[in-house]
């Protein structure tokens, strides 16, 4: 079984799937970093050099690498994965697949971008006051992709092992 993990960013997709895999004893990749290693450069260095169309296009070949393989493994996607070049219909007609959608409040995403806000290109430049209209406004714009996930775990005041349990009830 594939199982994938998608959300917006903070939605803690990476600690989630590495908890995950930690559980279910099975392999844990981050989309992102898989990337990394493939391209050998950063997420940021990728997007600063050769710009969002070029990322979304190996981000697409990437992961349909890793969906037409025949491992079990958890795997976290990056918060716009699920948003371009029909990655979201290459997940859904897996049958060895489930994907989870993290859902996180706005002021959840919101409190927890604000400690890392320069490791996020997407919202670095934002003062913290416009912080909240844009993920408002983006979180909207990517939830007709995000809850085309199998499953819905909401995670706000949830603690990781109450999520992990959630998950696993949901897996047997």
């Amino acid at each position: 079984m594939k199982i994938i993990i998608l959300g917006y960013m903070a939605s803690g997709k990476s600690f989630v799937g590495r908890c995950l895999s930690e559980k279910m004893a099975l392999p844990f990749i981050d989309l992102d970093n898989f990337i990394e290693e493939k391209e050998d450069m950063s997420i940021q260095d990728i997007f600063k050099e050769q710009g969002e169309i070029y990322f979304r296009k190996i981000e697409n070949k990437y992961l349909k690498e890793l969906l037409s393989g025949q491992d079990d493994y958890v795997l976290s996607l990056g918060g716009g994965t699920p948003c371009y070049a029909g990655n979201m219909e290459h997940i859904k007609n897996r049958k060895d697949a489930i994907s989870f959608y993290l859902k996180a409040s706005i002021n959840t995403i919101v409190e927890r971008i604000k400690k890392e806000k320069d490791q996020r290109p997407l919202v670095s430049d934002l003062e913290d006051k416009d912080l909240n209209e844009f993920i408002a406004k983006h979180l909207f714009e990517r939830n007709g992709f995000y809850n085309q996930a199998s499953q819905t775990i909401k995670i706000d005041q949830k603690d990781i092992k109450t999520i992990i349990e959630e998950i696993v009830q949901i897996l047997n």
